[in-house]
C-alpha cells in the first residue's frame, strides 16, 4: 500500500495543508502509511494528524523519505536545484513555459521522480478534481477592494495577513471601505461561473460592490474587450490556456478607462498565455498592489497563494474534494494519477526535447494532444 508523506510547506505566508486529520484517519484504515512532518506554521495541529495514526518526520526532512513514498506538498519545493529522486503531488506551474517550472522539470528528469500536478488531475471529462478557486476569488476579490480603497486615500495597499475566517476578513474590508465614504466601485468578473469567479462575485455581493458577471459566452468573439476598461474593478478569474484571449492590453494604462484596480486572481503572468498585458510579475503579502500608471493610477494585485489567507476554510474545503482522489493513490497507473503522469511524461519529453543538442532541422514536439490543453473546458482555474 502507499506511503504517503506529507511535507511541511516551506515558503512565507503558507498555512495550508491538502488533508485534514479526518482525511489522514481514512487513508490509514485503508491500509496507507502516513507520515507527516513537523511544522510551526501548518493552520491545522499536529495533534490531529498523530492522533488518527500519523508517524511524525522533522520539517522538511521529506529528501531523506524513503524513495517509494509520495511526497505530498501544496506550494513550490526549496530551488536548491537538487535532483528529485521522489514522487510529488504539489501545484508545479511547471507547464506553460514559466521559468521557474522549466528549472523544476530539469530537476525532475535528472533524478528520475514524477510530478502529479494538483492543477492537472482530471476527471474524465477533463475537468479538475480539486482546486483552491473559490477561496482564491473571495481572498482575490477582497485585496482588489482594499486596493481600490487605498487609491481613495491617495494611498497603495500595504501588507496583507492571514484571517481568522471569512467573517473576520469581511469585517476588516468593510473598516477599510467606510472610511472611503459610501461610494463603491463597480467589478467586472470574467470567468464567472468557475469556481474562482464565484468566490470573488460572493465577496463583491457581501461587500455590496455591483458585479458584472462574464463567462466563456461573453468573451467567446476573442476581442478586444473594450468594456473591461469601463468598470473600476476587473477581476480575472480564469485559468490561462493558448486559446485565451487578451483581456488588458499593453495600451491599457494610458487608454481613456474607469479601471483603476486589476485582481489577476489567476496570476500567471510569465506565460505566454496570460490575458493581462500590463504586468510582467507577481505581487506579495508584504506588497501586494504594482503600480503600473499613474494619473489616474492603475494597479495590479497578483498574489500566488491568496487562499492562504484564509487558511482553516481553504484547505478544508480543498481536502474535501482531493481526498476521493488520494483513496486512489494505490492505482497509480489510471484514474485521475495516470492521466496526471502522462501529462507529466509529455512535458517531460518535450522539455528534454528542446533542450537536447539539435543536428540538422529542429525536431518537432511531442505528438498527439498538447497537455497544457488538458484542463477543465470551463474557464474555471
Amino acid at each position: 500500500m502507499p506511503h504517503l508523506w506529507i511535507r511541511a510547506e516551506q515558503r512565507a505566508n503558507e498555512d495550508r495543508v491538502g488533508i485534514t486529520p479526518d482525511g489522514a484517519k481514512a487513508l490509514i484504515g485503508q491500509g496507507f502509511d502516513l507520515t507527516i512532518e513537523e511544522s510551526e506554521s501548518r493552520i491545522l495541529p499536529l495533534d490531529g494528524y498523530v492522533e488518527a495514526g500519523c508517524a511524525v518526520a522533522p520539517e522538511g526532512s521529506w529528501p531523506e523519505a524513503p524513495e517509494d513514498a509520495i511526497i505530498f506538498g501544496l506550494k513550490e519545493l526549496p530551488e536548491d536545484g537538487t535532483p528529485l529522486v521522489h514522487r510529488h503531488i504539489m501545484f508545479g506551474h511547471a507547464y506553460k513555459g514559466q521559468p521557474a517550472g522549466q528549472v523544476l522539470l530539469e530537476r525532475f528528469a535528472a533524478g528520475g521522480g514524477t510530478l502529479y500536478d494538483l492543477e492537472y488531475l482530471l476527471d474524465e471529462d477533463g475537468r479538475r478534481v480539486a482546486a483552491f478557486g473559490y477561496w482564491a476569488g473571495y481572498a482575490g476579490a477582497a485585496v482588489a477592494l482594499m486596493c481600490w480603497a487605498a487609491q481613495k486615500r491617495h494611498d497603495i495597499c500595504g501588507p496583507v495577513h492571514p484571517y481568522a475566517d471569512a467573517e473576520a476578513l469581511r469585517a476588516d474590508l468593510n473598516i477599510q471601505l467606510l472610511a472611503t465614504g459610501s461610494e463603491r466601485p463597480d467589478a467586472l468578473v470574467i470567468g464567472a461561473l468557475g469556481r474562482v469567479g464565484r468566490g470573488a462575485a460572493d465577496l463583491c455581493k457581501a461587500m455590496r460592490v455591483p458585479v458584472t458577471a462574464w463567462d466563456m459566452e461573453e468573451t467567446a468573439s476573442g476581442g478586444p474587450f473594450p468594456e473591461v476598461l469601463m468598470h473600476e474593478i476587473f477581476l480575472n478569474c480564469i485559468l490561462a490556456g493558448p486559446d485565451t484571449p487578451v483581456f488588458v492590453p499593453s495600451s491599457a494604462g494610458s487608454d481613456p478607462r474607469a479601471l483603476r484596480v486589476i485582481g489577476d486572481i489567476a496570476c500567471d503572468p510569465d506565460s505566454d498565455f496570460s490575458p493581462i498585458k500590463v504586468y510582467d510579475r507577481t505581487t506579495t503579502w508584504s506588497a501586494p498592489a504594482l503600480r503600473v500608471h499613474y494619473t489616474p493610477a492603475l494597479d495590479v494585485t497578483a498574489i500566488d497563494n491568496l487562499p492562504s489567507m484564509l487558511p482553516r476554510e481553504s484547505s478544508e474545503d480543498f481536502a474535501g474534494q482531493l481526498l476521493p482522489s488520494l483513496k486512489t493513490l494505490d492505482d497509480l497507473d489510471s484514474g485521475v494519477w495516470g492521466r496526471a503522469k502522462e501529462i507529466f511524461d509529455a512535458h517531460v519529453a518535450r522539455y528534454q526535447d528542446f533542450t537536447a543538442p539539435r543536428t540538422g532541422a529542429a525536431r518537432d514536439t511531442v505528438p498527439g494532444k498538447d497537455a497544457r490543453t488538458e484542463t477543465t473546458k470551463r474557464s474555471t482555474p
